[in-house]
């Protein structure tokens, strides 16, 4: 009963997901080709999202589910971090033609193949926890 919230919330976020289009193949080529800006404008209101919710999480000390402070460390060197970790996570993308929170979208909504996608996602995630110490962070 208590993760029934974060299951109506998953729920949800499918629902926008498909509602929004965001989960289209398509979709996702047409911003790989720089064919539309309709997937520039969702991703830009998230990081806009995220700018605004981080500022409110520092500003007023909000907590997460559980009570425990959030919590946001300084990291050295991440422009070659994120220029890596990005063309990995973009490569992948394009390949598959779906990022996680849609990946998972496609399967609930009958799209089978990505079913593979998925697997190879749990085992990347898999792998990296296996190596993460060995990675530059």
């Amino acid at each position: 009963m208590k993760l029934l919230k974060f299951l109506l919330l998953g729920i949800l976020f499918g629902i926008v997901m498909v509602k929004s289009e965001v989960f289209s193949w398509y979709r996702i080529q047409e911003m790989f080709r720089f064919q539309a800006f309709h997937m520039y404008g969702i991703i830009g209101t998230a990081v806009i999202t995220g700018i605004v919710g981080v500022f409110f999480i520092k500003k007023y000390g909000i907590r997460d589910y559980s009570g425990d402070q959030i919590l946001f460390f300084p990291k050295d060197n991440s422009i070659p971090r994120y220029l890596i970790g990005g063309i990995i996570f973009g490569l992948g993308w394009a390949l598959s033609g779906a990022c996680p929170g849609p990946m998972v979208v496609n399967i609930g909504f009958g799209y089978l193949p990505f079913i593979v996608v998925f697997v190879f996602a749990i085992i990347g995630t898999y792998l990296y926890g296996l190596f993460k110490d060995k990675l530059p962070h």
